[in-house]
């Protein structure tokens, strides 16, 4: 599904002289600090965590803009993750406030949880991003590579499958990564699946690939009435340096 990340806008404001909304209005104001007034009323952790700028700060002071701030906080932009382990790993579980489905009468989606090490962070999603609205969840770091979770209904595939769906009832591993590989990578998957395996966890089979080029890893499973497609992306250099960093990363990926 998509997700609204809030960030910096590029265009000033006027100031609104409309009435602040109480949360602002108790809040004493800064004229000659706004970047300031929108830690107040956020916080310092969450101002910055936003990427605030003076500019979008005057918005953040009217009814629109607290609507904004507040959408984007349930929309998606959750923290999920914990605190590094002794090894410097983190865990991320898909929290339960989340926001998240795919239409009326849809159950809530199953929480997953994945680790990467510290410094891999959430980010934004764009409904234009290969998977669509069906994108959940993106992180990536920069010297690493990308992470992308896709949850779409197991109903685009068969129509017999309950509401406990298994990956095995929508097919063997070859229906399964040619059938949504190209929704991954963006391009057909012949010829490009290196290797493939099935892993049993805790009852649950997940399907695993590894594609290249470009170097992709894809972890598949099922839960509910849905598909889950985790992939994890590089490219040449970031996989030379790191790809027993992004095996591991692709191995963890579970349905709780």
């Amino acid at each position: 599904m998509g997700t609204i990340g809030f960030a910096s806008f590029g265009f000033s404001l006027k100031p609104n002289k409309q009435k602040l909304p109480s949360v602002v209005a108790a809040t004493k104001i800064d004229a000659a600090d706004p970047e300031e007034n929108v830690v107040k009323v956020l916080g310092r952790r969450s101002a910055i965590a936003f990427g605030v700028s003076s500019s979008a700060s005057l918005l953040l002071f009217t009814k629109e803009g607290l609507a904004v701030v507040k959408q984007g906080l349930l929309a998606g932009r959750i923290p999920g993750l914990s605190e590094p382990n002794e090894q410097g790993w983190r865990t991320y579980r898909r929290p339960d406030e989340k926001s998240g489905g795919h239409g009326v009468g849809w159950s809530p989606i199953i929480p997953y949880v994945f680790s990467v090490p510290d410094g891999w962070e959430e980010t934004p999603v764009s409904i234009a991003d290969l998977g669509g609205t069906e994108i959940d969840l993106r992180f990536s770091n920069a010297s690493e590579g990308r992470i992308a979770v896709v949850v779409a209904p197991v109903l685009r595939f068969a129509d017999y499958l309950e509401d406990d769906a298994r990956i095995e009832q929508i097919g063997p591993p070859e229906k399964v990564i040619n059938a949504f590989g190209p929704e991954v990578i963006g391009e057909n998957v012949e010829g490009k699946v290196v290797s493939s395996q099935v892993k049993e966890y805790s009852g649950r089979k997940y399907y695993q690939f590894e594609l290249e080029p470009p170097h992709c890893l894809i972890t598949a499973t099922a839960a509910g009435n849905r598909l889950y497609l985790f992939s994890v992306l590089a490219n040449g250099l970031q996989w030379k340096r790191h790809n027993q960093d992004l095996k591991k990363i692709a191995d963890s990926f579970r349905v709780v």
